[in-house]
This record gives structure tokens, sequence and C-alpha cells, in this order.
């Protein structure tokens, strides 16, 4: 496990340069003359980690969503994609919750000054889901105030609410639980169940797994009011949708599966390209 890949070796001397080049926290959405641009909601940076600033880059991008692999290795939360690429010093907390806390406490109470709407922390639990899910619990404890909170049938909102992915076994003990400072990521199946948006307040799934259109012609009618349908059933219930593996390569496919998402209200598009969904969006308004 202490063994660090050449990649990953190359990553973290790009983020250590890329942090000591990187504007103060709190200032880096600000222009020179104090302009703030409106943050992304609906962007969401799929394996966040793996850009030279984890966090970092996604914000500078105005991105309201960022997504974390995490495994538990002893007590601790690695982040990375598969085994091979965990390092002991890519904690979640070096990553994410240590600078969440920064950047809150500098933009007063918020991690986008002057806008209450909380960034979702997508936590992807690549091992078994309910003993990681306690690990992950007692570290989000440690963060007082930082997350939307769950407490005895109300949702508290905080700066960044925490939503769980990755193993299934993680909705017992979260179930279970009547204080809270994390959601479930739910799936197609959950859509229209008796399970309410106060555990799962998003519904995702594999787009390749539930249609058929990759963005070249036309999109089928028939899949075009299934997506809708979706968005509309998630929305009645107050809960948001994402569909992974859509295309990501710079193509006017992607762009026009984009469109398609982004027209039927998908809340959040997913993407390992910052810009090119931060220039999608901003012509998309």
């Amino acid at each position: 496990m202490a063994l660090i890949t050449r990649r990953r070796a190359l990553t973290t001397l790009g983020a250590a340069v890329a942090a000591t080049l990187a504007p103060p926290v709190g200032s880096a959405w600000a222009d020179s003359q104090g302009h703030r641009p409106r943050p992304l909601w609906r962007a969401h940076a799929h394996n966040d980690y793996e850009h030279p600033r984890p966090l970092l880059d996604a914000l500078d991008h105005r991105f309201g969503s960022v997504e974390a692999d995490i495994f538990l290795v002893g007590d601790q939360l690695l982040v990375g994609h598969t085994v091979d690429d965990l390092d002991p010093t890519r904690t979640l907390e070096s990553l994410y919750l240590d600078p969440l806390a920064r950047i809150v406490k500098a933009n007063h109470d918020a991690v986008y000054r002057g806008y209450r709407r909380p960034l979702q922390l997508l936590v992807d639990i690549k091992t078994e889901g309910s003993s990681t899910y306690l690990e992950l619990d007692r570290h989000l404890r440690r963060y007082k105030h930082l997350f939307t909170t769950y407490a005895h049938g109300k949702v508290v909102p905080g700066p960044v609410t925490a939503v769980i992915s990755g193993d299934r076994a993680a909705r017992v003990p979260m179930e279970a639980q009547s204080v809270r400072r994390a959601f479930y990521d739910g799936r197609l199946a959950d859509l229209g169940t008796s399970a309410p948006a106060s555990l799962i307040p998003l519904i995702s799934d594999n787009w390749t797994l539930n249609f058929t259109w990759l963005g070249e012609g036309v999109f089928p009618d028939a899949e075009r009011q299934k997506l809708r349908s979706i968005v509309q059933q998630a929305h009645a219930r107050g809960q948001k949708v994402r569909f992974w593996a859509t295309p990501d390569l710079a193509t006017p496919a992607r762009d026009a599966l984009w469109a398609e998402l982004h027209a039927a209200g998908v809340d959040y598009l997913n993407t390992d390209d910052l810009a090119g969904l931060e220039a999608f969006l901003d012509g998309h308004r």
C-alpha cells in the first residue's frame, strides 16, 4: 500500500507545484475586479482526485459536485481509483475534508462566497460498504457545521452535502441512524419507492445500461420520453438525477448527449473534462 506509482508520483508533484502557484483560498473564484462567476451547480467532476489539484481544479472551474473514490485501509480512508493507486498521504481528509473546511471558513460558511447552496461531495466506496461507511461517518463527525445533516427526520443544510455511492452495503447502517452527516446515492430501481429524499436525495445510474443512444444521429423519441419521465419522477419526490458512463471525449456526439441531458433537466452532467463541461454549461445558461 505504501508504494506510489509513477503516474501518482507525477500527479502528486504537479499538485504540489500547482498549490504553490494557486491564489489564496477564498479568492480563487473572483477576478481582479472582485466579480465572482456563478457556480455551475450541474457540473459533476467524475474521478476528481485524478486532476493535478483535487477539489481545487473543480472549484476553479465552478463545479457544483466532486467525486472521490475511497478505500478503507486500517482506520484511514485512502483516495484512489484502484488499490495500485493508493498513497498513504492521499487521504479523504488531506484532499477534501481539510481543504473544504478551510475554504468554508474563509468564505463565511459557504464553498462559493455569496452562494449558500451546498457543494455535493460524492464519496464512492470501493471497499466493503458497511464497515467503510461507519469509519467514514466517524471522520465526517470531526467536521462540525461543514456537512448537511439529517437529524431525527429533519434535514439541516450545510456548506457541503456528502452523498455515499459505491458498495451497496453502506445503506444498512445509514438507514439505522437517527443522526447522520451523509446521504445515499440511489439507483433507478429506487425511483418511486418508499425511500424518502431525506435518505436518497440523488438517483444515479449507468447511461449505457438504460439507453442505446450515445449522441450520434437522432435521439430515439422513446428514449427521450423515458429520460424525461425519469427526471420528472425524481423531481416530484425532491430527488436529483445523474448518469455515469456517458461519452466524455470532446466530440459533437458528447455535446449532443449533454444537450439532451440538459434539456431534460438532468441535475448533474458527469465528466473528467472540467474545462469542456464548463464551456458547455456557460453556453447553455
